[in-house]
């Protein structure tokens, strides 16, 4: 087994003590061989599940044909990519390709803020929910709506607003003359799973066409058919500005893209924004059959958003059978759950309790789990799951219905 890595890597991340050598599927194997079913998949990226053999054949092709040659130049499979997005996308639209999620909504931002300049010249206020969050770049921290995690790296930039979430007055109240965007995740991941209420997205883009404000969707954990859709925000009839895309989108290989309207793509120029890595020949390589791979996909007879929507209800269900779990939420493959004042094991024991039981989730504080499985996730592997949880927590078997 390899050493810890705490002498010279920097103490970012409160680590579980396991070594993930290998995967396949749903299954992750540690450096001893052990077996582990993984509902975290990558915090929501592998949802092909690990090795994918479609996207690992892509990118190992790619690579032995060409790597890196920067943008200013045109490279193979780039532009298929983004036409398959503005197709998921569902409206005439342009990309941009970035590395990450917080790279993602730097663009967004940049583009919304020169957006505005050009047609609102006096609005440059972008305004966000509270408990949302959208990266740790300085710009996507400064959006993120979470105060708490910037208390240490202030001041944050300026020109960000935040309202509560699923408030309408507050966002009635807030969105004026001075607002050029208002930045929202339909499905709060970080915070715990929270989603958006029909009537409440209904106002918001009400309101954001009435007065000449940007909607920029962040769907970088929503996206992708994490939800049952290709993005979250299709559940709710809207159309947005602007949504950005990562995580899921390569499968675990980084990528991320903003994807906007045409009208609003326009208003960059070159010179405007521009990254050194994104769109690479091996990034748009395994995106692109990432996406192909999704397109083919049929799970047990179902295509693919049947089938995230199925195996997400039966999950739901299940979990809300247990009793020291309540509030069961969420939407596909994407849920969170609450645990009870008088549950054994608090969110983050109860996560280390499963690890050792072989299963892989998500702990949000004390309270809230999260599940972010392969899509390819099946009945079966909830089942288990579920088993693991009835152990630890020694729940009463008698209360299920």
């Amino acid at each position: 087994m390899t050493l810890p890595d705490e002498q010279h890597v920097m103490n970012t991340f409160a680590r579980i003590p396991v070594e993930f050598v290998r995967g396949k599927g749903m299954e992750l194997y540690d450096a001893s061989g052990k077996t582990y079913l993984d509902f975290l998949s990558g915090i929501g990226t592998v949802s092909l599940g690990h090795s994918n053999s479609l996207v690992n054949d892509a990118v190992y092709q790619q690579l032995k044909k060409l790597t890196h040659v920067s943008n200013f130049f045109y490279v193979e499979y780039r532009a298929e990519l983004a036409d398959r997005l503005i197709e998921l996308f569902e409206e005439e639209g342009k990309v941009f390709f970035a590395n990450s999620g917080a790279e993602a909504v730097e663009g967004a931002l940049k583009l919304a803020r020169k957006w505005g300049h050009e047609r609102k010249p006096d609005a440059d206020t972008i305004v966000t929910a509270l408990g949302s969050f959208h990266g740790r770049t300085y710009g996507a921290m400064s959006a993120t709506g979470q105060p708490e995690r910037a208390t240490d790296f202030a001041p944050v930039l300026p020109g960000f607003e935040y309202v509560p979430f699923n408030d309408i007055e507050a966002l009635d109240a807030t969105l004026g003359d001075d607002t050029v965007a208002f930045m929202l995740e339909i499905i709060q991941g970080e915070s715990g799973v929270w989603p958006a209420s029909q009537e409440y997205i209904d106002v918001v883009a009400k309101l954001c066409k009435e007065r000449n404000v940007l909607l920029i969707i962040d769907e970088i954990q929503t996206g992708i058919h994490r939800t049952g859709k290709p993005f979250a925000f299709q559940h709710y009839g809207i159309t947005p500005d602007i949504i950005t895309s990562a995580k899921a989108l390569g499968n675990g290989y980084p990528i991320g893209a903003v994807i906007a309207r045409t009208e609003v793509a326009d208003t960059f120029v070159p010179g405007d924004h521009g990254s050194t890595f994104g769109g690479s020949p091996l990034a748009c390589a395994a995106a692109l059959s990432t996406l192909i791979a999704f397109d083919a996909m049929a799970l047990d007879g179902a295509i693919i958003s049947e089938h995230v929507e199925a195996v997400g209800a039966y999950a739901q269900s299940k979990l809300a059978e247990i009793p020291y779990l309540t509030d069961i939420r969420g939407k596909g493959l994407m849920i969170g759950a609450t645990l009870t004042d008088d549950a054994p094991l608090n969110a983050a024991q109860l996560r280390d309790a499963l690890c050792e039981a072989g299963c892989i989730i998500n702990a949000i504080g004390d309270k809230y789990i999260r599940l972010l499985p392969p899509l390819i996730c099946k009945n079966v592997h909830i089942d288990a799951l579920i088993e693991a949880i009835y152990a630890i927590m020694k729940a009463p078997r008698e209360d299920i219905s």
